[in-house]
């Protein structure tokens, strides 16, 4: 090679200073945690803390000092990251002053209380919401807030839900949130305008967000206020402060496609978010392709639900497919919704990558024996720690059953199971009961099963000898006055673990139109029909690894 004649072009080396790595960071919480032990003249004057006390306030300094110089460093990108360096230190520094100046928070309610006197643990949650329903007004805020200004309180959760504040209380708690904000890491303002006019609500909204603006909350509750688009955007200076969000709840909040749209648009990161419930909306296909937006954009989400919000196959859809990247779910709820077959299959799929999920909402979503017999396949192959299954009012039937029963057959963990309001009858009632022969179960439902005599005896029988179980409901079903006698003879040591059975109808006629003719015929010839249905089980298992 001709070294001479290469053509070497000289560029300047760029360097990101920002953001410092996870060791660097946490150097830094060791040094500061030093400062807080190591003897000084601030420590001198003010007291040691203890080395856990110290630890826990280098975390929550160092968090505090990142999240604001990250803000910073997001405004202005294209720098080197020079400016949130030094705006990293001086945070850190001026919060490491305040924590020296004000010394160790045990020894300091010693000197408040006595030194003879053991001191009482500092508060840290502040709760109204469990006081009388009602207006909020400016003299009652002025007292009952009181502990929220006294100096050097601990506070770091507050709840006040179930009162509604007025503007003039609103105003009395603005300066008090903004004293607290750099503190606070839990914030329930659920159910906090109720019977407001929309523009004092409105109004109220936006003093609180301003207010609490820039703090770093861990969980934000804002359910039951019927927000719409409006309630959402006047609560957008403090969504779009919110970078560190483990937990949002938007629940009976009137979230439809225009305020789905703007949570979508307001919030700037969810990458830490691990619960998203929305419930009892009315989001619409439309708004569930926004909240599907979101929970793309939350890989850790363990706990996701979004029941009753009027959304219909494509919506459900897109859900399916965004459920795709949270492969730590936990908790999965989606009841109530038009899911239909063709959104069983695309769940089915999304199930494969969930092996951590322990609860499956999934009743009242049109499922049908095609979309049921997809999830139940799906379930053979994952979720192994599955502890609730719930599939409720889906017009399942007996021909679903085996391939349903081969699921919960190997659900070993699975403690609660819910088939409420299908048409499972006879046949796919004992191959349930057969499945749940092999695992752990505490709570049955399959009331409203258009069950008989021979299947309510063989679930009793099953459940009756589980070790720790609770109650099994087969309320609503077409159970003779025999049989009815016969399955409180089985719990008749158990009386608790069986629910009320004023329901039943022992007359009943299912949805062919068929009564059971040999409900009342002799106990032998019944026992034959259950062996008959029993020779039907004899390759369960087999089915379960087909």
């Amino acid at each position: 090679m001709d070294f001479e004649n290469t053509n070497l072009e000289c560029r300047p080396l760029s360097i990101k200073l920002w953001p410092p790595s996870d060791n660097t960071r946490n150097m830094l919480v060791e040094r500061m945690t030093s400062n807080l032990t190591s003897k000084s003249f601030f420590t001198q004057k003010y007291g040691t803390l203890s080395r856990e006390e110290a630890t826990d306030e280098s975390k929550r300094i160092e968090d505090i000092a990142f999240a604001t110089a990250n803000q910073n460093y997001e405004n202005q990108p294209d720098g080197d990251g020079s400016a949130a360096v030094q705006l990293y230190a001086k945070e850190c520094s001026r919060l490491l002053l305040e924590v020296l100046k004000r010394g160790p928070r045990v020894e300091a309610d010693k000197e408040e209380v006595g030194s003879d006197i053991t001191s009482a643990p500092r508060e840290t949650f502040f709760d109204i919401s469990k006081g009388r329903r009602g207006f909020f007004e400016a003299e009652e805020a002025e007292e009952l807030l009181k502990p929220l200004k006294e100096p050097g309180n601990s506070y770091t959760k507050i709840c006040f839900s179930n009162r509604s504040f007025g503007l003039d209380a609103a105003r009395v708690t603005e300066p008090i949130l903004v004293s607290l904000k750099n503190q606070l890491k839990e914030v329930d303002l659920s159910d906090f305008i109720a019977g407001r006019t929309e523009s004092e609500a409105l109004e109220v909204m936006k003093l609180f967000s301003d207010a609490l603006e820039g703090s770093i909350l861990r969980s934000l509750n804002l359910s039951n206020n019927a927000l719409g688009e409006k309630g959402v955007r006047a609560f957008g200076s403090l969504l779009k402060s919110q970078t560190w969000l483990e937990e949002l709840y938007l629940m009976n909040d009137g979230i439809s496609k225009e305020a789905a749209q703007a949570v979508s648009e307001l919030i700037p990161s969810t990458d830490k978010l691990r619960v998203l419930q929305f419930h009892n909306n009315m989001t619409g296909d439309e708004g569930a392709l926004s909240i599907a937006e979101i929970v793309k954009r939350s890989p850790l989400l363990e706990d996701f639900r979004c029941s009753s919000s009027r959304i219909d196959s494509e919506g459900n859809l897109a859900l399916c497919i965004a459920l795709e990247t949270c492969t730590n779910l936990k908790k999965l709820d989606l009841q109530d919704n038009m899911l239909g077959v063709e959104g069983g299959f695309a769940l089915s799929k999304s199930l494969a990558y969930h092996v951590d999920l322990k609860e499956l909402y999934l009743s009242y979503l049109n499922l049908e024996d095609e979309g049921a017999i997809a999830i139940a396949n799906a379930l053979k192959d994952t979720a192994p720690a599955l502890e609730v299954l719930e599939m409720a009012g889906n017009d399942i039937t007996a021909e679903a059953a085996s391939v349903l029963a081969a699921g919960i057959a190997k659900k070993s963990h699975l403690t609660s199971l819910n088939l409420a309001e299908n048409e499972l009858k006879d046949e796919g009632t004992i191959l349930i009961s057969k499945a749940l022969g092999h695992i752990k179960i505490k709570e049955v439902d399959m009331s409203t099963n258009l069950i008989r005599r021979a299947g309510a005896r063989v679930l009793a029988q099953t459940v009756v000898q589980k070790p720790g179980f609770v109650l099994l409901n087969i309320n609503g079903n077409f159970i003779s006055d025999e049989g009815i006698d016969e399955v409180k003879d089985i719990f008749k040591k158990h009386p608790n673990m069986l629910g009320p059975l004023d329901g039943n109808d022992p007359e009943g006629v299912d949805g062919d139109g068929d009564e059971d003719e040999d409900e009342d015929k002799d106990p032998v010839a019944d026992e034959n029909d259950e062996d008959e249905l029993g020779s039907k089980l004899k390759n369960l298992e087999v089915d379960q690894e087909n």
